[in-house]
């Protein structure tokens, strides 16, 4: 919390709330004065956090952190002490196998954060073009086999709908005919979440909203776990740092430790970088 630097009476929003263990961290700061809004577009994880954070400071919004302006004006908050994204995605995700997140899922493609939304990754490998799958795995994936994997799932359509998270996994681990150090759908996997999520684009406008509303002094925090991510807020506190809006509180970001990473393992690739509104 040190960077976010919760103060009594503040107002703060977790934009990323999930099941709320950073709120519930950021309640102990902000005394009986303060206030907590927590967003989430996935209904599953803000029931948990209603749970967790049953406090008369806190409001809950299903909604997504592009839409934070109009969300906090519902309320009558238009100016907040500090805002905090984390941007990883839930284990609450990743282990119910019925969302379709996980490369080892027996169940449908899925992956959408937000549940009412039609749109999902069975969509995206089942009707993209060659030529999309293609973009989308070498942009949000970062995968060198992208043209490879792209091939092999198009040929794989001309003969049956691809369905299961289990089958994708396969046709990518047959494109790579190795296994490495991580899994060979990894990336292909983070590329079809990025895209049915649009996770960068609502990284972006998320992080336009943090300016106009954080006061003077407010501060921005932003926990990011993949270099795309990371590239987009680094760029935006330097642009912001340029325009005079934002000044650097953290000059290079805040990595875990040994003792956090032999507690939480998925932390390992986390990244947090921090501005205050000038």
């Amino acid at each position: 919390m040190g960077v976010l630097n919760p103060r009594s009476g503040g107002i703060y929003v977790d934009a990323t709330v999930g099941t709320g263990g950073h709120s519930e961290e950021i309640l102990k700061f902000i005394s009986s004065e303060g206030r907590l809004i927590g967003i989430d577009r996935d209904i599953e994880a803000l029931k948990m956090a209603q749970k967790r954070l049953s406090d008369r400071r806190v409001i809950l919004k299903r909604g997504n952190f592009s839409d934070m302006k109009s969300l906090l004006s519902e309320h009558g908050i238009f100016e907040v002490d500090g805002i905090l994204f984390d941007l990883g995605v839930s284990m609450l995700q990743l282990k119910d196998s019925e969302r379709g997140f996980s490369f080892t899922s027996d169940r449908r493609l899925d992956m959408r954060m937000d549940r009412h939304q039609e749109f999902s990754a069975w969509d995206v490998i089942n009707k993209y073009p060659e030529k999309e799958l293609d973009r989308i795995f070498r942009e949000f994936g970062e995968e060198h086999f992208a043209k490879k994997i792209s091939k092999a799932i198009i040929r794989l359509r001309g003969k049956k709908t691809i369905d299961t998270c289990s089958e994708l996994s396969e046709v990518v681990q047959r494109a790579y005919g190795r296994r490495g150090r991580i899994h060979p759908a990894t990336r292909t996997f983070q590329a079809l979440r990025i895209e049915v999520n649009r996770e960068l684009d609502e990284l972006r406008a998320g992080l336009d909203s943090s300016l106009r509303l954080l006061k003077k002094a407010g501060r921005l925090c932003i926990i990011s776990y993949h270099s795309l991510e990371d590239r987009i807020v680094k760029h935006f506190i330097a642009d912001s740092s340029k325009k005079g809006l934002l000044k650097v509180i953290i000059k290079k970001p805040i990595v875990p430790g040994p003792e956090e990473l032999r507690s939480n393992p998925s932390s390992r690739s986390a990244k947090l970088r921090g501005a205050e509104r000038i």
